[in-house]
């Protein structure tokens, strides 16, 4: 993952308007690495920014996805988390106790067949599992 030193700065790179919001949503992804879902970010930061909405939220992370500063990740069928961390990284759910943990993979090793020719934009690598806490 990148280091940020400046979110404010880092946005305006990336053709962002940094206002306190979009600041505040930023940060909390790139320092809690949780990979929240929209509810989760919500309710984290509402009491820190009493005028934020749901929907801020929401459009906030749609830009941010938009500019590429922050992925999808869809390992559940029914919620949508978000990773501030956008290199080729892979995920793992604990089917006992919900975490999501990252973890690194080299895209060069996997060998993929029926598709020699295509031209391929994004890898996302899904896991699920028992973890190793829920396991002992």
């Amino acid at each position: 993952m990148i280091e940020i030193k400046n979110i404010g700065e880092y946005l305006k790179s990336n053709k962002i308007m940094p206002s306190v919001q979009r600041i505040k949503i930023f940060n909390y992804l790139y320092t809690e690495m949780n990979h929240p879902t929209v509810e989760k970010i919500y309710k984290e930061l509402i009491d820190e920014i009493p005028s934020l909405s749901k929907t801020t939220v929401y459009n906030t992370l749609k830009q941010f996805v938009k500019k590429g500063i922050v992925q999808i990740i869809n390992i559940e069928d029914n919620k949508t988390r978000y990773d501030a961390d956008t290199s080729t990284h892979g995920h793992f759910k604990c089917m006992s106790c919900g975490m999501l943990y990252d973890f690194a993979f080299d895209n060069s090793n996997i060998k993929i067949s029926g598709i020699e020719n295509f031209d391929i934009h994004q890898t996302h690598l899904y896991i699920k599992g028992i973890c190793s806490k829920c396991k002992n």
